[in-house]
């Protein structure tokens, strides 16, 4: 994720990652129960049920896996089942965890029934994972002391604990690991409605005066990401206290986003960066995901992980076996003529179409 930070010379507004300092005032915007949790309905209600059953036979809470795009509520999730079932939470991530030393360090002072949350899941040092498996599985760590022939097991006894991974990657999850969790969960992008509800309590605990119109209009260009819109809230409240006398309407928060170059399909300058790159200088694809990253100037890797899920999503691009291709929704959005389409040819199964990828 780090490597990701460097997208831009500039912040990239539309980022589901926080950046800066938005950490801390996520914290402060953050749901402190499910009651006031907004979206993901049905996972909510499994969660209720999970929760009520764990505190009612006085049990620590099963291991649960979320995973989705970043900026969707992984981490508050988190932080909401330790607040539900009234015991602490320890969080860290995987990149952090490189020696089996800073996960015994983490696991033998857990407290019962304490929830230990590890975000970026998929990047734990595999040596590390090893001796993850028995601690949530039997509760128990095997550590090997000295080398050699004088070298020993020493075994320790832990608290019974919850573990809540969160991925945005789950292909890259070791399958033992994965089969290890009791729940796993996908957390989905929000609807326009729902992120108006997220944006209208943000707006409030931050003292922004917002209609709900102006609601509509930020939520509608959030890109189905809690974390976007929270952004885009504050970046237009600057532009409403400088410019508008601090209150966000409709037209406000489009005066605003046009200025931060946001369109009303919630892209930015990167994203149609990308989309020009497909269908002014290949004529719509198909072509590969290192050509258009030489082109925009950025790493594959972001690209495929950043700018393509949502891309793909609204249906401004498509992967195929020979490459990526714009759809006519992409030429339309650009403002360019839908051009005729051959037929696509059937894909050679033996020729070496993955290095196009």
């Amino acid at each position: 994720m780090e490597q990701r930070k460097r997208m831009n010379e500039h912040e990239r507004i539309t980022d589901p990652e926080p950046v800066g300092n938005e950490r801390d005032l996520d914290r402060t915007l953050r749901p402190q129960s499910l009651d006031e949790f907004v979206g993901q309905e049905s996972l909510r209600e499994q969660l209720r049920i999970a929760v009520e059953a764990a505190r009612g036979r006085g049990e620590a809470l099963d291991h649960l896996l979320f995973h989705g795009p970043p900026g969707l509520g992984k981490t508050t999730l988190a932080s909401i089942l330790a607040h539900e079932m009234g015991v602490p939470i320890v969080q860290t991530s995987g990149p952090v965890l490189e020696r089996a030393a800073d996960l015994a360090g983490l696991l033998t002072n857990l407290e019962e029934r304490a929830v230990l949350f590890i975000d970026e899941i998929h990047r734990m040092n595999p040596v590390v994972e090893e001796y993850l498996y028995p601690a949530i599985e039997d509760f128990r760590l095997d550590i090997m002391i000295d080398r050699g022939p004088s070298a020993r097991s020493v075994r320790i006894d832990l608290k019974r604990f919850s573990l809540i991974g969160a991925t945005t990657r789950t292909g890259l999850l070791s399958a033992p690991l994965r089969g290890r969790f009791g729940m796993s969960a996908r957390l989905d992008y929000y609807s326009t409605t729902e992120l108006g509800r997220i944006i209208t309590r943000s707006a409030r605990l931050l003292g922004v005066p917002i209609d709900e119109a102006g609601a509509r209009e930020l939520a509608s260009r959030s890109r189905g990401t809690p974390r976007v819109g929270n952004r885009l809230l504050r970046r237009v409240r600057d532009f409403a206290e400088t410019r508008a006398q601090g209150r966000i309407t409709e037209a406000v928060a489009r005066d605003a986003l046009k200025l931060l170059e946001v369109d009303e399909r919630g892209l930015d300058d990167m994203d149609r960066r990308m989309l020009e790159a497909i269908v002014v200088k290949y004529g719509g694809g198909p072509v590969g995901l290192s050509t258009i990253a030489v082109v925009v100037g950025e790493e594959p890797d972001t690209l495929e992980d950043v700018y393509e899920p949502y891309l793909i999503q609204e249906g401004f691009l498509k992967r195929t076996a020979r490459g990526r291709e714009a759809t006519d929704l992409a030429f339309t959005h650009l403002g360019l003529p839908v051009p005729r389409r051959a037929a696509a040819e059937p894909a050679d199964p033996e020729s070496p179409q993955s290095t196009l990828f």
